[in-house]
């Protein structure tokens, strides 16, 4: 038996990765909020073990990869089922069987948690629903409808649920940009991030964006950040997992 050891720390393995895209600009920061944003739906499931990786932060993805079961869980903590996680996503998982969860964006729990955080908001401000206006902010595509239909459905299902004078989605990257379509609305206002994170795209598109276009609304924290965004990703998961033990 040969008394030679590994030259690769050994790693704890990890039942789920939670993935997200990052920035690419400046990693690091989006990467501690993503770990973050996993200590917090790891402490909501405490059966399972988590880990967490970035996409923009070199190879940070697939050396969180090594310690993941090649039927493990992914999921990917992204607004739109787009490119980055049908294609891009998947190229760098390579040939393991990872079971990729539908993106966050698509969670069919996540329409009534947003309207809680609308709800909440308009009682704060002292608004009626059928006074204010909701303009849902996302990120859009320049590049294909993806992220837009995913914006959109959402809005649909938000229309269901909330009895808001309009609802209305304003993009980055597509027409109608978020720009023009805030200087159109003429009553109260809410602005809905339909972000994951709070990078560069809330702090640049979304606030100093409106800011500049004279947005009197009220700009909500994005989407991904809530309070209750755990516990709804830990429940995915734990649905998840649970499918997979009973096949």
């Amino acid at each position: 038996m040969s008394g030679t050891k590994s030259h690769f720390p050994k790693v704890q393995a990890t039942d789920a990765l939670i993935v997200a895209h990052g920035q690419p600009s400046d990693p690091e920061p989006a990467e501690r909020a993503l770990a973050q944003l996993t200590a917090r739906v790891q402490a909501c499931l405490p059966e399972m073990r988590l880990g967490s990786a970035t996409m923009a932060n070199g190879n940070r993805l697939e050396e969180a990869l090594t310690s993941l079961p090649t039927d493990g869980l992914v999921y990917p903590l992204f607004m739109a089922n787009g490119w980055f996680v049908r294609t891009n996503l998947r190229n760098r998982l390579g040939d393991g069987a990872y079971r990729v969860l539908p993106p966050l964006g698509l969670d069919p729990a996540l329409p009534e948690l947003a309207a809680g955080l609308v709800r909440a908001s308009l009682k704060s401000k002292d608004f009626q629903p059928q006074q204010t206006q909701l303009l849902i902010a996302a990120h859009g595509s320049a590049h294909g409808q993806a992220a837009a239909d995913s914006a959109r459905a959402f809005a649909s299902a938000l229309s269901a649920l909330l009895p808001m004078a309009k609802i209305e989605s304003g993009f980055v990257e597509q027409a109608p940009f978020l720009p023009e379509i805030s200087r159109e609305i003429d009553a109260p206002c809410l602005c809905l991030p339909f972000f994951a994170m709070d990078g560069d795209h809330m702090k640049e598109d979304v606030r100093q964006g409106l800011g500049d276009a004279d947005f009197a609304g009220h700009i909500l924290p994005a989407l991904g950040q809530a309070d209750d965004i755990p516990e709804l990703i830990a429940n995915a998961l734990r649905a998840k997992m649970t499918e997979r033990e009973a096949a």
